[in-house]
């Protein structure tokens, strides 16, 4: 086992499912683990649902079996342990995954006809494969939860890297900000609220289709292709603007709300379905414009703030709570890479940022009021704080550590998780097909499955 997946490819999607239920008489047992077996199908069908979905890398047969078996291997000790998962927590994670489908597919009903089964079927289906999965990573946690890592060890992971295989960094950057979103006058937004009256008794009286609208007139670029639709959870109050979210479930299949101010804009909203806490909805969005004054209102208002920082008056961590930002409140303000890190690189930057902002902003150093239009289309205007940032190198422990002691303790996890297989192995009844004797990154599973074929 030279390198265990410690993360397994679970058969989760739709089309996998989908052919799950509809086997072919050839399907076989292809590897077993106590009373635990691994079908030919289900190897299939993850490969399968791997390329339908586009995904990045399509794991090969014998990592998808590898996968199979340590997840089969963790379920066996974890019920021999009497580990447990509450119906509540396997109902919750598979309302999340049909409501992933949903809005992938585009609607329940077209969910539906692709599975050929209801939703309701489909979470049947779904919930012994998520129950197992749960009761394996709590294993696998179990196995974990002492795992940590030593600066000692840091080090002598990284003393082992060759000095060329050292990866190589460009310039990263910390960066936080705060935020003002000028607000339009009451003009404005008034002849904006008379606008999507108009198109709601356009579709009431039947002269236009919501979703023609939508393509005409939204100012949401996320769903102007969709017709303006999105697939609602009622207890998604952290996910959707809680004005918006009322507003949708208060209306029946069909209706179209009275407009709606919410934190984006004004909207009106159309039930497309409803099922208990779950609704597929329409909206139009408009946000109404502002004028070059209501922008240097907010200017004014962050270039005080500013002052008082460059003064000594106040930090900028203090000033956070002036931000108008509401993910501020979690994140101090941070400009977050895609993958979630707090250091980013040009390239992950917007253009006004780079070219109007970093070229001149040394550390520590606050930026002038910008304005920039964010990625919904609002004019907004903020501060820059430049935290930190490195020069373009090879890695090293004083400007890279967090990084090399992430790789360190994922390899220590791994070691981990190769000792308790191996320790483990002996224990359990293991059988493989014989179609599975080259693959090389199972050779311990193979080995235990021939002493128990003696």
């Amino acid at each position: 086992m030279k390198k265990l997946i410690i993360s397994s490819f679970l058969l989760f999607g739709v089309m996998a499912l989908h052919a799950q239920v509809k086997k072919v008489v050839a399907d076989k047992i292809i590897a077993q683990v106590g009373d635990k077996i691994i079908l030919q199908s289900d190897i299939d069908n993850v490969i399968l649902d791997a390329k339908r979905q586009n995904t990045a890398y399509v794991p090969t047969r014998c990592e998808v079996v590898e996968s199979e078996l340590v997840q089969k291997a963790l379920l066996l000790q974890a019920q021999k342990d009497s580990l447990t998962v509450s119906d509540e927590e396997v109902d919750a994670k598979i309302d999340n995954r049909i409501r992933s489908f949903i809005n992938m597919y585009g609607s329940q009903q077209v969910l539906e006809e692709i599975a050929g089964r209801s939703v309701y079927q489909l979470k049947e289906d779904f919930r012994k494969t998520f129950k197992e999965g749960s009761l394996a990573d709590q294993m696998r946690g179990k196995i974990l939860e002492n795992i940590k890592i030593t600066p000692v060890e840091v080090r002598a992971y990284f003393d082992k890297i060759p000095k060329d295989s050292l990866p190589f960094y460009e310039s990263e950057m910390e960066l936080s900000q705060i935020v003002a979103y000028p607000k339009p006058n009451r003009e404005v937004e008034e002849y904006v609220t008379k606008q999507l009256y108009d198109w709601k008794r356009q579709v009431e009286a039947g002269t236009k289709k919501f979703e023609e609208l939508v393509r005409l007139y939204t100012d949401d670029p996320g769903s102007r292709e969709t017709g303006g639709q999105y697939t609602l959870n009622r207890n998604d109050k952290g996910v959707w603007d809680p004005a918006f979210l009322a507003a949708a479930f208060r209306l029946k299949e069909g209706q179209v709300s009275n407009v709606v101010k919410s934190k984006f804009g004004l909207h009106i909203i159309q039930m497309v379905s409803r099922s208990g806490d779950d609704a597929v909805v329409r909206h139009i969005l408009r946000i109404p414009p502002v004028t070059e004054g209501e922008i240097n209102d907010a200017k004014t208002k962050l270039d005080s703030i500013r002052a008082k920082i460059v003064a000594g008056t106040l930090t900028f961590g203090e000033a956070i709570k002036f931000s108008e930002d509401d993910n501020a409140k979690f994140n101090a303000g941070a400009i977050s890479a895609p993958d979630g890190s707090s250091f980013v690189t040009i390239d992950q930057l917007d253009k006004d940022l780079v070219e109007k902002t970093l070229k001149t902003l040394k550390i520590g150093e606050v930026s002038a009021p910008q304005l920039y239009t964010d990625e919904r289309g609002r004019k907004v205007v903020r501060l820059v704080y430049l935290r930190s940032k490195t020069e373009p190198h090879r890695e090293n422990l004083k400007d890279d550590y967090d990084k090399v002691s992430k790789r360190a303790l994922e390899e220590k996890k791994q070691a981990a998780m190769h000792k308790w297989f191996a320790e483990h192995l002996p224990s359990y009844y293991i059988n493989v097909d014989s179609d599975f004797s080259a693959c090389t990154n199972i050779t311990e599973w193979l080995s235990a499955a021939a002493k128990n074929n003696k």
